[in-house]
């Protein structure tokens, strides 16, 4: 797990009824001490939060993880990631 992060924070107020899943949401996180915000559908969002979860860690910590290895954008490589990780889960079956 890499070190250096912080909890996902929500941008604006809190939503009075739930988003569609292709909903960007922005969230702020700190990696490596660095701020940066990361703008994803809540589909995306809520299965990155479910991975960590399985994983015993947090989508902050995650996303770190995610940062050390991307090539590309962050927002694009957590969606692959995501993908990536259910496609394997799909072929466990």
């Amino acid at each position: 797990m890499t070190e250096g992060y912080a909890p996902l924070q929500d941008q604006g107020l809190a939503e009075a009824r739930p988003l569609a899943p292709g909903t960007l949401k922005k969230r702020s996180v700190v990696i490596a001490g660095h701020p940066t915000s990361v703008s994803l559908e809540v589909a995306f969002w809520e299965a990155l939060k479910e991975i960590a979860r399985s994983q015993g860690t947090s989508a902050a910590a995650l996303i770190a993880d995610i940062d050390e290895e991307r090539t590309s954008n962050l927002s694009s490589a957590i969606r692959v990631f995501v993908l990536e990780h259910l496609r394997r889960a799909a072929v466990k079956q």
